[in-house]
């Protein structure tokens, strides 16, 4: 078996330095996170509209999600790399 340092429960918690944040800090963070958020959606929602029929939208979405997932493969895979 492998032995593990440390005992649990820890008698003494590390202090991370986190301090907590107000009620309008988070506000403020959950704001820019929404914002962040919608104005991507809607940079592809107005590329969607662009598309001169239904089909090429929905042509153009698959790509849309195609170079998400390739985006995402590639985070994951620095996150990996840097665990």
């Amino acid at each position: 078996m492998t032995e593990r340092p440390g005992e649990w429960p820890v008698a003494e918690p590390a202090d991370l330095g986190a301090e907590e944040a107000s009620h309008d800090e988070l506000y403020m963070k959950r704001a820019q996170e929404k914002a962040l958020h919608e104005m991507c959606l809607d940079s592809i929602r107005h590329d969607l509209e662009q598309q001169p029929t239904g089909p090429s939208a929905q042509a153009k979405a698959r790509i849309w999600c195609a170079h998400i997932l390739a985006i995402a493969d590639d985070v994951a895979e620095v996150k990996r790399r840097a665990a």
